[in-house]
């Protein structure tokens, strides 16, 4: 199955301030999840991201939480955002089955969070690039877990391409020259 932008929506997943150090590559998984977030604007993909307890772990990276809508961060304790009604409701509301996933814990939140999302009759993809973990086996596990369940590993240039559909638009050219990473 194709992604669609008409049909898709983001969940960026708790890529915070206190806990992004401790992630393998984080640099580049941030970086990663920041293109994406760019590509669903210029896409009109709707975004939303979550905070594990914000006040141990810290708030949304900076950078991200630039190239998030107002009020598109929601606060959660259990582990998989499903299980807050406050994110499963605005998931519901925005009526869009495709779920793109990005953030961390690979193995802890969004490993829960697809599985959940799954169990809900959502199609759920995942960013390979911009997930991670504090060790690469964990990651690696994390990925193989979510596919075998039934999540779409993907990669951000299939994203980008499947949500563009065709080549010969300016936004085509835009994207496809690399202008915004």
């Amino acid at each position: 199955m194709l992604l669609n932008a008409k049909q898709s929506q983001v969940l960026l997943i708790d890529i915070q301030s206190r806990l992004a150090p401790a992630i393998f590559d984080s640099a580049a998984v941030s970086q990663a999840a920041a293109w994406v977030l760019q590509i669903a604007s210029l896409c009109e993909v709707p975004v939303m991201a979550t905070e594990q307890y914000p006040k141990g772990l810290g708030h949304t990276l900076p950078a991200l939480l630039e190239l998030l809508p107002e009020h598109a961060v929601f606060e959660k304790i259990h582990f998989s955002a499903l299980r807050e009604s406050a994110i499963a409701e605005a998931i519901a509301a925005k009526a869009r089955p495709q779920i793109v996933v990005l953030g961390t814990e690979s193995h802890v939140c969004v490993l829960q969070s697809v599985l959940d999302l799954l169990a809900a009759d959502y199609q759920v993809f995942v960013v390979s690039e911009a997930v991670g973990s504090r060790t690469v086996e964990n990651k690696q596990l994390a990925l193989n877990r979510m596919q075998q369940a039934g999540a779409v590993i993907i990669s951000q240039e299939m994203l980008a391409f499947e949500w563009l559909e065709r080549a010969g638009t300016e936004l085509f050219r835009q994207i496809s020259k690399g202008w915004i990473r």
